[in-house]
């Protein structure tokens, strides 16, 4: 199903000419605009279908810097205040809270791996913490399962994607961003040997720099350009419970499934111990480069070839820009829930906290999440394309860290200090 989000008031004529063009209306896109803008630059967004329609609005919503790569901890902790003043900044709730959020173990392996984590993060001066089966007991009331231990982190929290987007999109428009929804972009232009606008199926913009942050999308179209970006699809089914009593505010993950607080009080629960790997043409060209992700996380992944790998087989990977674009052909990428693994998901969860017996379930949805070998996002130029930046690939951390992610790529644009080192985001690294 595609999920509802609150309205975003879009135009409908494209501009003849502007700065900066933002290529994809998810959350990353409009955080980035929305900063551009309050330097007083002049931003378009363009999105080929809906604002947020895809995985933006499609995610668990935790925002969280327990079991990051230590690289990566950085635009993390800087999301962590830009989240807090998200709605003070927006004029409207974005639902975050900073209610922590505690990983299960159930064996010495489990353990293990988080206390590794722990200590290759011991110079960061995180918040995070273990705590003990009678700790779990205490912050989590209720369980029957036999936990060995966790790992908690007060300071980690949420925010509602179906809220979020929307709401910094408005922020976006009314600080003069131009927002045009189902214009999807065929082709980059260049003149003197860097950007010099963009086609779309609407026409053509000027303009000086474009930001590239279409998510799943990002890949196809750069390949049109002649410039390859290493991502792959992996699919999450979430599900959402009616309101109901639950054991505690604090975000959950165990080995084989997650809840946490929805805004309405019902819960987002979801597999975690399982992603739909669902194969595409992108799998045969670039299985290589993902062969240690492989080795360590073959079980996590449900591998299948079917009607996906048929879908994207159809879709072009070379087109003209007079000629309609793949962006046209599919408006929304809209991955088939698998009814399997949200099952799953509730009798582990039920087992665990039998207060969940109770939970009924009001919606269900899948989306695709981009990562890259490293699991780590790409922010930064292209050095063949002068005047384009990249932010996508964020791996399913990109709506926790979007606030800095987006801001940290409007630095690059528009040549401000960074909020962060850019260094573990560079294009270059692949």
């Amino acid at each position: 199903m595609v999920t509802k989000i609150a309205p975003v008031f879009t135009s409908t004529q494209l501009p003849s000419a502007t700065t900066v063009v933002v290529v994809g209306g998810g959350i990353v896109g409009l955080t980035a605009a929305l900063t551009l803008a309050e330097r007083n630059i002049p931003v378009v967004v363009l999105e080929k279908g809906r604002i947020a329609g895809e995985q933006s609005s499609r995610n668990l919503g935790w925002v969280r810097k327990t079991s990051r790569h230590a690289e990566d901890i950085p635009l993390a902790q800087a999301a962590d205040g830009l989240w807090a003043a998200m709605a003070a900044r927006v004029g409207r709730d974005v639902g975050y809270r900073q209610a922590g959020i505690l990983f299960l173990a159930r064996n010495a392996g489990q353990m293990a791996m988080h206390e590794n984590w722990l200590k290759s993060v011991s110079s960061l001066k995180l918040d995070s913490c273990m705590l003990t089966p009678a700790q779990i007991a205490r912050s989590v009331p209720g369980g029957k399962a036999n936990w060995l231990g966790g790992i908690y982190t007060a300071s980690d929290g949420r925010a509602e994607p179906s809220l979020a987007a929307s709401a910094i999109a408005n922020a976006a428009v009314a600080k003069g961003v131009v927002i045009l929804e189902n214009c999807a972009v065929r082709a980059l232009s260049q003149a003197g040997g860097k950007i010099s606008g963009v086609v779309t199926e609407k026409g053509e913009i000027r303009c000086e720099q474009v930001l590239l942050a279409g998510g799943q999308w990002s890949r196809r179209l750069l390949g049109n350009q002649g410039v390859s970006l290493p991502t792959l699809p992996l699919v999450c089914s979430v599900l959402r419970t009616t309101p109901m009593d639950g054991p505690t505010d604090i975000a959950v993950g165990a080995p084989d499934f997650s809840f946490r607080k929805h805004i309405d009080g019902g819960f987002i629960i979801t597999q975690r111990g399982a992603l739909d790997a669902c194969l595409t043409v992108d799998h045969l060209l670039l299985g290589r480069r993902y062969l240690p992700q492989l080795r360590t996380q073959r079980d996590f992944l449900r591998i299948s070839l079917g009607k996906a790998f048929v879908k994207d087989l159809a879709l072009p990977r070379r087109w003209s820009k007079t000629g309609p674009s793949p962006f046209e052909r599919v408006r929304t990428l809209d991955p088939d829930v698998n009814h399997g693994l949200n099952q799953e998901a509730m009798n582990n969860l039920r087992a665990a906290w039998p207060v969940f017996e109770q939970a009924e379930i009001a919606e269900a949805w899948a989306g695709t999440i981009d990562v890259t070998p490293d699991s780590n996002p790409v922010i930064g130029p292209v050095a063949k394309i002068p005047g384009l930046t990249i932010a996508t690939g964020f791996s399913g951390h990109g709506f926790g860290t979007s606030p800095a992610g987006g801001q940290l790529a409007a630095d690059i644009v528009s040549g401000f200090r960074p909020i962060i080192d850019p260094a573990p985001y560079r294009f270059e690294r692949f």
